[in-house]
């Protein structure tokens, strides 16, 4: 399990996904994998795009295609959490292995996590109606925050 205030495990498990997936060790993937344990001790989320400015700011060279394909195979990894907002746009975090979903404010775009989830059952019905195998699911809440209702 990942230990988020732990910024030396975040980034020792990042590496060993990039190990895991063939990646060769780089200063790049290294300075990535440094950055995001950063942040997640921090507690904040970040855009790619903002990433990878910081990036290059300690390395020149860093691509921004290097930062976009790191982030998007640690989400498909299970290490980063991609968070959708109500107007079409996403950060990423850090959130560990603990299952769990997001309710995000329409508004100023506060994250909350949530600890509530679809009952196993309701998946099966689900299955059954539908004629599907459910592998896996993603619960997608908006509102509006209470700061934001003022």
């Amino acid at each position: 399990m990942i230990d988020e205030s732990n910024p030396t495990d975040i980034a020792d498990k990042i590496r060993e996904a990039f190990e895991a997936k063939g990646r060769r060790k780089t200063k790049a993937r290294d300075l990535i994998a440094s950055r995001l344990a950063e942040l997640a001790a921090l507690g904040q989320d970040f855009c790619v795009e903002d990433l990878w400015h910081d990036l290059q700011k300690m390395d020149a060279s860093l691509g921004r295609a290097t930062a976009f394909r790191a982030v998007e195979m640690l989400v498909n990894m299970g290490l980063l959490n991609r968070i959708e907002f109500s107007d079409g746009s996403h950060t990423y975090r850090a959130c560990g292995d603990e299952h769990h979903h997001h309710l995000t404010c329409r508004k100023c775009h506060r994250v909350v996590d949530v600890d509530i989830c679809i009952p196993m059952d309701q998946l099966a019905t689900i299955g059954k109606q539908t004629e599907f195998a459910i592998e896996g699911h993603s619960l997608v809440l908006f509102g509006v925050c209470a700061d934001c209702r003022k």
